[in-house]
């Protein structure tokens, strides 16, 4: 792996990892869709090879997998330490985690068996995966816990550490979410919105949510709404550039209520809808009703495509 350190920049490589279910796969597409050269379940001692010969232009994402027959903790720690003495090359670990119940959770959802353990219960093989990464994760540059996250989530906070794309610009996401379950995650900005008149308190209204233009209707038919949303909108849209100049790739905008069902929601629509039609690409995400879909999947079937909780507004 001997590399003419004088004849180009260090090739930024980065080293994919976690447990089984963690979501190391959908980081490796993430990475993908960022421009990197991306390989998953590479055996470490074809790595070496791999990084012989002329440097790639685009930088590298490899996976690492316990599936494979040569991996363990001491090889990647080796590895790692090797790559770092080379001048001729930029490793950073990427280390995705996650709380064990929940990946006990997604190998039952998906029926699919652990590889360390498939004749015994996920648990079990969850336990032992674990304790085998630790030395990797206490050695991981970049450290993303996915028990919270849903997939959107786990792009937008990648897009944060590796977004190389000259040509990106911010993205934003909005989010919707009942102060009585906590506040999401990795918010830049918040905004409550119970202030606001409540259709909770309308009999015809209550069973709806904020996607629904009477909801959206009585929301805005509070006389504060809309100095409100002008001020939100303007704010937000003031510091839009001021975050992209600072090197930023992703903003995410929070607006709470008491459910996260009618006012928060109601928010998050028709900012998305504005500041799309200024030029930002905006995403939304709605973590309440999301649960409700998770909760009740015959009633899932009813948040068809036009009105998913989670959508993607380009701008036009």
């Amino acid at each position: 792996m001997d590399q003419d350190v004088d004849s180009f920049a260090a090739q930024r490589l980065v080293l994919v990892t976690g447990p089984s279910g963690a979501g190391r796969s959908t980081a490796i597409n993430v990475l993908e869709d960022l421009g990197f050269e991306a390989i998953d379940n590479l055996p470490l001692s074809l790595i070496p090879r791999l990084l012989d010969g002329p440097p790639r232009h685009a930088p590298l994402a490899l996976g690492l997998d316990v599936r494979n027959r040569d991996f363990s903790a001491a090889n990647v720690i080796e590895l790692i330490d090797r790559l770092t003495r080379l001048p001729g090359f930029a490793p950073e670990v990427l280390y995705l985690d996650c709380v064990a119940d929940v990946l006990v959770r997604r190998y039952n959802e998906t029926r699919r068996r652990h590889p360390l353990t498939p004749d015994a219960a996920p648990m079990a093989g969850v336990l032992a995966e674990i304790d085998l990464l630790a030395p990797i994760r206490a050695r991981a540059d970049v450290l993303v816990d996915t028990t919270d996250l849903s997939p959107h989530d786990l792009k937008a906070e990648l897009m944060q550490w590796f977004d190389v794309r000259p040509d990106r610009r911010l993205g934003l996401s909005l989010h919707s979410f009942s102060y009585k379950r906590g506040v999401p995650r990795g918010l830049d900005m918040m905004f409550d919105c119970r202030f606001l008149a409540n259709p909770h308190w309308e009999t015809a209204l209550r069973p709806l949510d904020g996607r629904d233009p009477r909801v959206q209707d009585h929301v805005a038919g509070d006389p504060r709404f809309a100095e409100f949303f002008q001020r939100t909108r303007d704010l937000v849209q003031f510091l839009l550039p001021a975050h992209t100049d600072e090197g930023k790739s992703h903003l995410a905008v929070g607006f709470g209520c008491t459910g996260g069902q009618h006012r928060s929601v109601t928010l998050v629509e028709k900012m998305a809808v504005a500041l799309a039609d200024a030029g930002w690409p905006v995403s939304i995400r709605h973590r309440e009703l999301e649960r409700r879909a998770a909760a009740a999947p015959q009633a899932a079937t009813e948040v068809t495509a036009s009105s998913a909780p989670m959508v993607q507004r380009q701008a036009s």
